[in-house]
């Protein structure tokens, strides 16, 4: 055990009370201390104990692997946690309260607006039971609505216009179509066929053609079909001849092309016609080909003159035109 000894200290501000005001100490002139008076030292205390058997208090043990990091991380969550409890909720701004529910409603409509044309484009209820067909002339209506046979059973809202036209390309005839539907179960089908303008003799039958050339029926008696003959055909005057004569032939209303009886070219420049009355038609090329077609028909309506009939209608000039 440590011992009680008290360390003893001399003060300075005692020792200084034995001194006199001129410096030297109080009593004899020599600096003697008075007679019997006995400087004794002025004792200060300073006590050094040994540790009793009392133990400060021990630290709270922190677990082990815990770092410093962790330590301020938690008293971070903690004043957090108290700072957090002081903070105000304030009203959110109506302007984006306005704005999250337009957005809300705007995908919600959307959503029960896909699933109506989901259960629409799918239904069985929209499948195809008649195909109504129009504009048929060179074909009938039965041929049509063969061709489009697999389509039905098919929902309405998956037909499509290519669909149509891929099952329609081996029917020549037809030029365009547009369809239409008609819930809950018809699909309307439009024709728009080839025009035939001319016809072409192929061996003992004669071919109706268009301006394109493409061959659209047969007939073995020309007279029965009021289209004028391309002599020679696209065969035999040539691919350019036969598309300058047909084009000027598509030009035509169908009133005149009604009474012509044939058509020829010499050349691109040089195509004439002839009616079934034997008068001539010159035409000249196939330029300005519908200023010429109007003043060939109005023409045709001027009353005959049997005095001076008109063998030869000249519109190679559209607007001089020259009857002799």
């Amino acid at each position: 055990m440590a011992s009680a000894r008290r360390p003893t200290y001399t003060s300075p501000g005692r020792a200084q009370q034995g001194r006199n005001r001129s410096g030297h100490p109080s009593g004899g002139p020599s600096g003697t201390p008075a007679p019997g008076l006995a400087e004794e030292p002025e004792v200060i205390s300073a006590s050094k104990t040994a540790p009793g058997p009392e133990v400060a208090p021990a630290r709270a043990k922190q677990p082990k692997g815990a770092t410093s990091k962790e330590k301020q991380g938690k008293e971070g969550q903690s004043s957090g946690a108290a700072a957090g409890a002081n903070v105000l909720a304030f009203p959110e701004p109506k302007g984006r309260r306005l704005k999250r529910n337009i957005i809300i409603a705007a995908g919600t409509l959307a959503a029960v607006v896909a699933g109506i044309l989901a259960a629409a484009i799918f239904s069985p209820l929209l499948a195809v039971s008649t195909i109504s067909v129009s504009g048929t002339r060179l074909l009938t209506a039965d041929q049509v609505q063969a061709a489009l046979e697999p389509l039905k059973g098919k929902p309405l809202p998956q037909i499509t216009d290519e669909e149509v036209d891929r099952l329609l390309e081996p029917l020549i005839q037809i030029k365009s179509v547009r369809t239409q539907a008609r819930p809950p179960s018809d699909l309307v089908v439009e024709v728009r066929e080839r025009v035939p303008v001319a016809l072409v003799k192929q061996g003992e039958q004669y071919q109706q053609v268009d301006v394109d050339g493409v061959q659209l029926a047969a007939t073995t008696d020309p007279a029965s079909v009021a289209l004028p003959v391309i002599d020679g055909g696209a065969g035999t005057i040539g691919k350019d001849l036969f598309q300058a004569t047909a084009a000027v032939l598509g030009a035509l209303p169908p009133e005149v092309l009604a009474k012509l009886s044939n058509a020829s070219a010499q050349s691109v420049d040089a195509v004439e016609l002839k009616l079934v009355d034997g008068q001539t038609i010159v035409w000249g090329n196939a330029s300005e080909r519908e200023l010429k077609a109007k003043v060939l028909e109005a023409l045709l309506k001027v009353p005959a003159d049997p005095k001076n009939p008109v063998r030869v209608y000249d519109v190679s000039v559209p607007r001089h035109p020259v009857t002799r």
